[in-house]
């Protein structure tokens, strides 16, 4: 059982809808008052891509994913209350592999990232839940286009564009040396309190167990879903991304770009 999948049972009960991959799960419910629509990538053992065996995001994983936000924004296009989308994040990676390149892992990764932010723009409000890992183009794919991201705090759950070794071979370092460099540059970081420094989460939260939610915990990740979509609102931007100390200088280049322009 992986983390995603124990907090979108948890969170949405309910059995999963039909017509998807196995890797995919998707879960329709309520998040208070509002109709939500639930969505995590989970491992499957038995994926006939063994490079999406274990949670990562692939060709069919990027394809259903869009299948399943598309659907929504179908079906609720003349609806005043748009369905509320919740992303349960837990993704160590994209799926990395030579049939994935030939088959266009870029434009199934790509058809999922634009169905959530065509969503986002339809009025749905989109909240990511992080729960796990949220690494490389998988968070891009599943979660990065929410309008309010929260992260549980935990040292399992961790937003990068790759894994420490990876990175560590890419930069010729040892991964202690990429460790240490991570003190001082918080982009480099993995752990959630430097990534919060870069104003890309709206809220990080303390559960009791994360590995398999108590009913305290659900009360608490429930309460701060629906505190997000309230505090969504009608807006369908990510403006509120740029507030953080380690932002000024985006924010001070789309003032000039703006003047400029």
């Amino acid at each position: 059982m992986s983390r995603g999948l124990n907090w979108l049972q948890a969170l949405a009960g309910g059995q999963a809808l039909p017509g998807y991959p196995a890797s995919v799960k998707i879960v329709d419910g309520a998040l208070g008052e509002h109709a939500a629509r639930y969505i995590a990538v989970v491992p499957d053992a038995e994926n006939p891509f063994p490079r999406a065996r274990n949670g990562e995001v692939g060709l069919l994983e990027g394809w259903a994913l869009g299948k399943a936000v598309d659907e929504v924004i179908e079906a609720d296009r003349d609806k005043a209350d748009k369905r509320v989308l919740v992303a349960v994040v837990d993704v160590p990676s994209q799926a990395y592999g030579r049939r994935e390149e030939a088959l266009g892992i870029h434009q199934a990764l790509a058809g999922a990232v634009d169905g959530y932010a065509r969503a986002r723009l339809a009025g749905h409000p989109v909240v990511s839940l992080l729960v796990g890992k949220a690494m490389s183009g998988a968070f891009l794919a599943h979660g990065y286009q929410a309008q309010r991201i929260i992260a549980l705090r935990d040292p399992g759950v961790m937003v990068h564009a790759m894994g420490k070794a990876a990175a560590a071979r890419i930069t010729l370092r040892s991964v202690e040396e990429l460790e240490a460099l991570a003190e001082s540059v918080p982009p480099m970081a993995y752990d959630i309190d430097n990534y919060a420094t870069l104003g890309l989460l709206w809220k990080t939260l303390s559960v009791g167990n994360i590995e398999q939610p108590a009913t305290d915990d659900l009360e608490r990740v429930r309460d701060c879903l629906h505190q997000a979509v309230e505090d969504i609102g009608t807006s369908t931007d990510l403006r509120g991304r740029l507030g953080a100390p380690n932002r000024e200088a985006s924010s001070r280049v789309r003032e000039l770009l703006r003047a400029q322009w």
